[in-house]
């Protein structure tokens, strides 16, 4: 034993020593060139003290990895700077990611959390990884790198379950029964107009979720059910989600799904309720709009655009006579004009295309407005009379401006089957509408509208989400 350890003092004593100058300063850095060559000491091992590591469970700032054994070093050294050197198994090519650790072999929660992340996501699912445990032996403000050797771990990121949809639920979706129709439990049904929109990243990529909606009376309060809880049908299962506070007004604050509060909005209007569902937060603002007024809609009237406050997308006639968007359909917000002009005498935008129906994406960012044209929206679906295969076509009734009326499609005296129908528009999918009559949708993928058989006369108001509706009266 006395001769290993004589010889690994020599070993150690006779290598060039680099001066400890800031050259690992910087561990939590990815390594990308070709580091000093370290070296061995003999007896001299980090030994792994765990496989697995959930960030998400641990309850500590950090964790133990790794312990080193024994070894003696020559008079006057000391270890530091250690770190893991992290690598994907099998994944000999990928940039090396270091995290810090301590000389008992601790490192960050954080930092394990934040490596796993920037290889595989957020998402919270065990990958293994290969660690390779370096430090450095210093004298007299030298140092020589030190090679502790390597083992495998398995990291989970910390992540919060994100499920891949969410409703709002509350007192504002209650309907009282009138006539034949019967009332809605605003609490205990989601239709809809209570999903929550979000993109089509992934929800650890992008954690936010948003809901525009109206409240109509003062003191509205309101709940978030997961899409999992609808889809095992139990409701009010564990998940649900809502202020830490119950009865809480804030506009702004924190999310728990552990024992949630009902929150509580005070004063009636529109409202666009935004959630991060990675950190549990949301905010509750007045819906932002925008809209469309000009001479195809009588310039006293307008058309709809929704949106989060920078991209809008509505569906309207236009025609070459000039329009403006606004925020507020009396004038009394922000109006655009030519090239977005905001002066109260901008000049009106005038389009060069043909005057017809069109959708409209607006980006106020970038001051950009583009045209989708369409030249027709058509009824499909099992009971349709073409089913599924061709569409029947509606026509659109433009908008009159002694009667104030228009601004449609309609069909008279279709028959229908028992069955679904969807619209869509150009005889493609690109775009198409389904959902609930009172409040069609054309993002995603909507549901197709359930139907029975009888002779209708439809009349499709293909306007923005959350204003699209289908009035279909049977005869």
């Amino acid at each position: 034993m006395k001769k290993k350890i004589l010889y690994s003092l020599a070993v150690l004593a006779s290598v060039t020593l680099a001066s400890c100058n800031g050259d690992y300063d910087d561990w939590a850095q990815p390594q990308h060139n070709p580091q000093e060559e370290a070296i061995t000491i003999p007896g001299f091992t980090a030994t792994p003290v765990v496989q697995s590591i959930d960030c998400s469970s641990v309850t500590t700032d950090s964790v133990s990895i790794f312990t080193l054994s024994e070894a003696a070093l020559p008079e006057g050294f000391t270890l530091d700077n250690a770190r893991l050197e992290i690598i994907p198994q099998g994944e000999d090519n990928a940039i090396k990611k270091n995290v810090n650790a301590s000389i008992e072999g601790k490192s960050a929660v954080a930092d394990l959390s934040e490596v796993t992340a920037s290889f595989y996501g957020k998402r919270p699912i065990a990958h293994p990884f290969v660690a390779h445990v370096y430090l450095n032996a210093v004298k007299n403000g030298d140092a020589v790198l030190i090679d502790a050797g390597k083992f495998n771990l398995e990291m989970t990121p910390k992540s919060p379950f994100i499920d891949s949809g969410y409703y709002l639920v509350g007192d504002m979706f209650n309907v009282e029964a009138v006539g034949d129709a019967a009332a809605v439990d605003g609490w205990n049904t989601v239709s809809a107009k209570q999903a929550f929109m979000h993109s089509d990243k992934d929800v650890y990529d992008d954690p936010i979720f948003t809901i525009t909606f109206e409240t109509k009376k003062a003191d509205q309060y309101w709940k978030i059910i997961p899409k999992k809880n609808i889809d095992s049908d139990n409701f009010w299962a564990d998940g649900v989600v809502g202020p830490k506070q119950n009865g809480s007004d804030s506009m702004e604050g924190s999310l728990t799904n552990v024992g949630p509060g009902a929150g509580m909005i005070k004063e009636p209007g529109k409202y666009k309720l935004t959630l991060n569902m990675m950190d549990y937060s949301y905010t509750i603002e007045a819906a932002p709009e925008l809209y469309m007024k000009g001479d195809a809609n009588g310039w006293d009237g307008y058309d709809y655009l929704a949106g989060d406050g920078v991209h809008f997308t509505g569906f309207m006639y236009l025609n070459q006579n000039g329009f403006k968007f606004t925020t507020a359909p009396d004038w009394s917000g922000t109006g655009y004009g030519a090239n977005f002009d905001t002066a109260p005498n901008a000049a009106n935008i005038v389009i060069t295309e043909p005057a017809g129906y069109y959708k409209v994406d607006v980006d106020l960012s970038a001051k950009t407005y583009t045209l989708t044209s369409i030249t027709s929206i058509g009824i499909i679906g099992d009971a349709a009379p073409k089913g599924w295969d061709s569409d029947v076509d509606l026509t659109y009734v433009p908008y009159n401006k002694e009667t104030n009326e228009g601004r449609y499609w309609e069909i008279k005296d279709i028959k229908l089957k028992t069955g679904v129908i969807k619209f869509r528009a150009n005889d493609g999918w690109d775009i198409n509408w389904g959902g609930e009559l009172d409040n069609l949708t054309s993002k995603g993928n909507p549901a197709n509208i359930a139907v029975e058989e009888g002779t209708y006369d439809i009349k499709l108001y293909a306007w923005a989400d959350g204003y699209a509706k289908c009035v279909m009266t049977k005869k």
